[in-house]
């Protein structure tokens, strides 16, 4: 289906993203172009109702949290933790507070030198370590392959990564970027239905923990949720990014029952990745968008396969996932991209 419009609907952009940027030879535009920082002191507030045990204050995109900043003992409630980075470090910092209990909270990409104090409140459980993989090797992107393009995928099962088939087609060699900044390769076949747009890689190594599909209630229209990816890989920073929006629509393009219309701005590079609801569980996997260009009047038009759709691919494929009620009281955005962060993986397709 997703074939046949692909022919007849020239206005359909699919998320992939070619590399290297829209520019020529990969330049970054002025305007995006970061003035070097000065360091200037930076405050860590804990606010999460207990004291910390560890704090880590890393670059964002970092792969490990480094060591531990808390060399005098625990940081009591609202107490603050004073922190110069070096200046060369750059603006974009992720921080971590391990908590009393176990339980860590989490800022990522925090702009340090627009604002130098971060405030840490609400904790999560702790992530339980990645089960071992002696006999899996890492692998190294090609430098001198011809042609590169990038996307997203999400562990849905054990060493399983669901994307869009439009993503990994044609690809001579897939390798996947994990949440701890690990390069792992997919190992053929691909298990694909081209129809929905959608494909199961299988990728050895404990590429992360997997998500849970939405049970129920039923989406409605109106519902908030959470776009998870890496658009424009290349251009921007290499750490995931985070939108939100809301479900416009419970069907697609030319009513493609199997599509959700969303407001949550996407970008080439977000095509696989997660459509989380404010649970952190997922209602989809961002597809498409209207080429703004081409069809006049119209802003930010986006797509989603729906998770019902998603759930049935992985059951015809013979492969258990997890699923879960959306009954409870909603997350925060970033408490959901948390969620999202440690099971979504930057996908590079070699030709």
């Amino acid at each position: 289906m997703l074939a046949a419009m692909r022919r007849t609907l020239p206005t359909l952009i699919l998320l992939s993203c070619l590399l290297p940027g829209a520019l020529p030879g990969g330049a970054i535009p002025p305007a995006l172009a970061q003035a070097a920082p000065q360091a200037e002191p930076v405050r860590i507030i804990n606010r999460t109702g207990q004291p910390a045990t560890a704090l880590h204050a890393v670059r964002s995109g970092r792969a490990d949290w480094g060591g531990n900043l808390l060399n005098r003992g625990p940081l009591p409630n609202n107490a603050g933790f004073p922190m110069r980075p070096n200046a060369e470090a750059g603006c974009r910092f992720d921080v971590r507070l391990v908590l009393a209990d176990g339980r860590e909270s989490i800022a990522r990409n925090q702009d340090i030198c627009a604002t130098p104090r971060v405030e840490l409140y609400s904790a999560s459980a702790a992530m339980p370590a990645p089960a071992a993989t002696p006999n899996v090797a890492q692998a190294r992107p090609n430098a001198q392959a011809r042609r590169v393009s990038t996307g997203t995928g999400f562990v849905v099962a054990p060493d399983r990564v669901l994307t869009n088939q439009h993503v990994v087609d044609g690809c001579d060699r897939i390798l996947a970027r994990t949440a701890d900044g690990r390069w792992l390769a997919a190992v053929p076949p691909a298990q694909v239905d081209r129809a929905l747009d959608l494909s199961i890689l299988n990728i050895p190594g404990n590429p992360g923990p997997a998500l849970e599909f939405r049970a129920g209630p039923a989406v409605r229209r109106g519902e908030s949720v959470v776009a998870y990816g890496f658009p424009l890989t290349g251009l921007l920073s290499a750490d995931p990014k985070l939108t939100r929006g809301e479900i416009n629509a419970l069907a697609g393009l030319r009513n493609d029952p199997n599509n959700y219309q969303i407001s949550a701005e996407v970008q080439p590079g977000n095509s696989g990745g997660p459509l989380l609801d404010m649970q952190g569980h997922v209602v989809g996997v961002v597809v498409a968008k209207l080429d703004s260009r081409r069809v006049q009047n119209v802003d930010n038009v986006n797509f989603a396969v729906k998770g019902e759709a998603a759930q049935a691919f992985l059951r015809r494929a013979g492969l258990p996932f997890r699923t879960a009620q959306s009954s409870g009281t909603d997350r925060s955005a970033a408490d959901v991209g948390d969620i999202a962060h440690r099971s979504t993986v930057l996908l590079r397709c070699e030709r």
